[in-house]
């Protein structure tokens, strides 16, 4: 049979057999896709979606562990600061006071060498004057002895002797 074609005025489309067989061939071509090609290419787009996911859960998991690790070392080195700090200023505190120690050990050397060298001065000067005290006791008794012409006894000898180192210690040069 054969069925015969009216021409329709669609205007721009005109509907004939062929245009029906490209709309069969289309949605036979769309059932086919839609069986066999689509869900293994959905699969696969799911799949990937899944992978890019994880993979981006696994970044801000990272992400969030290196932060905790950052501030952990941030932490840590401020721990170590701070130690360092109180290291240094006990090690200062230490110099001043090993500093202050050996001031004041020198302060006390210094101040023991000057009292040992004031008794030696004043052991020597006491030495000086028993020395110049003899020796004016000769001179005065060789003088008395020249001026007199004779020999003094034993007790006008040492009153003689006494009242002029007496007189010679009462002047002012003689202690200085």
């Amino acid at each position: 049979m054969h069925f015969p074609v009216v021409p329709l005025d669609a205007g721009l489309l005109d509907i004939n057999g062929t245009l029906i067989a490209e709309i069969i061939a289309f949605l036979l071509m769309l059932g086919v896709l839609a069986r066999w090609v689509y869900p293994p290419i959905v699969r696969a787009a799911e799949a990937r979606q899944n992978q890019i996911k994880q993979q981006l859960e696994q970044a801000e998991k990272a992400r969030q562990d290196a932060e905790a690790r950052l501030n952990a070392a941030q932490e840590e080195i401020t721990k170590a600061r701070v130690q360092a700090g109180q290291i240094i200023e006990q090690a200062n505190r230490a110099a001043e006071r090993i500093q202050q120690e050996a001031q004041e050990k020198a302060r006390e050397e210094a101040r023991r060498i000057i009292e040992a060298a004031s008794r030696d001065i004043d052991a020597e000067r006491q030495r000086a004057i028993q020395a110049i005290r003899l020796q004016m006791a000769d001179l005065v008794t060789e003088a008395v002895r020249r001026i007199v012409g004779e020999s003094l006894d034993g007790e006008r000898h040492r009153k003689l002797i006494e009242a002029t180192i007496e007189q010679v210690e009462k002047e002012p040069s003689a202690t200085e």
